[in-house]
Parts: C-alpha cells; structure tokens; sequence
C-alpha cells in the first residue's frame, strides 16, 4: 500500500489494509480481484470509481491569539497585532464512490490535513489501475 508523502508514523490517514485486502479506502477493501464491502463483494475488473473531494481550507484566528489580544489590549493596543494570526485548518470529505455492474457503494472520509484528499486520489487511481490491467 502506498504511503502518503511525508506520512509520520501514526498519521491519522495510515490504515494498513487489512490481511488480503491490496488496498482499503474507507470502509471499502480491495483484493487482486474483488472489492469488498459492507453491502458486499463484486468483482473488481471492469469497475467504475469516482472521487468527490469536499474538502476546504478554512483560515481562522486562533482561539488563544483572541484572548491574548485581550489581556495585551490596554498595553497601547499591542494586543491586538495578535489577531492578525491565521491558522489554517481543514475540514470536509472526501467522497469515493465505486460502481460494478449492478453493485455500487458510497463511503465518506474525513480529511485531517491538505495532504489527506491527494493521498486518498492517488489510491483511488492505483486501483482503477488494478480494475483495468490486473495485479503487477
């Protein structure tokens, strides 16, 4: 399984997949030649899979850059260079839909940082690459 770049050890988006399973994205685990879900097992080769990434960047001011701001106020009004800090934070989804034949599944999976939604494309692109030529 592919690894995201610069992944630390205990990323939140590092889930083994499981024993037999290639590739597992959300709740949907892929072997050589099945995907396997919930719902149930269909055969990999000729399936369809799309990515919606609903994720975004959302900048904030840090709640402790507000309340130093606050207390550093009555200091000739240095406080308030506090609030000119932004903090960046992700938030959303990524959605990842799969279709075989008569078979189709949905899962959602949170982003946890800007990396998360590119790794999860990425995984979802190796195994249209297994769909389309088989395991290498």
């Amino acid at each position: 399984m592919a690894e995201p770049p610069n992944a630390e050890p205990g990323a939140p988006y590092e889930h083994p997949a499981p024993s037999g399973y290639l590739h597992q994205v959300g709740d949907i685990g892929v072997t050589a030649d099945s995907i396997v879900t919930y719902r149930g097992t269909a055969p990999l080769a000729g399936s369809s899979w799309l990515v919606l990434d609903h994720s975004r960047v959302e900048n904030k001011i840090p709640l402790w850059a507000i309340i130093l701001a606050v207390i550093f106020f009555s200091l000739c009004f240095l406080g308030l260079l506090f609030l000119l800090i932004k903090e960046d934070k992700v938030a959303g989804y990524v959605e990842v839909r799969v279709q075989s034949g008569e078979f189709w599944h949905a899962t959602h999976i949170p982003v946890v940082d800007p990396g998360h939604a590119p790794w999860i494309l990425d995984q979802v692109g190796q195994i249209q690459a297994l769909s389309h030529y088989g395991p290498r």
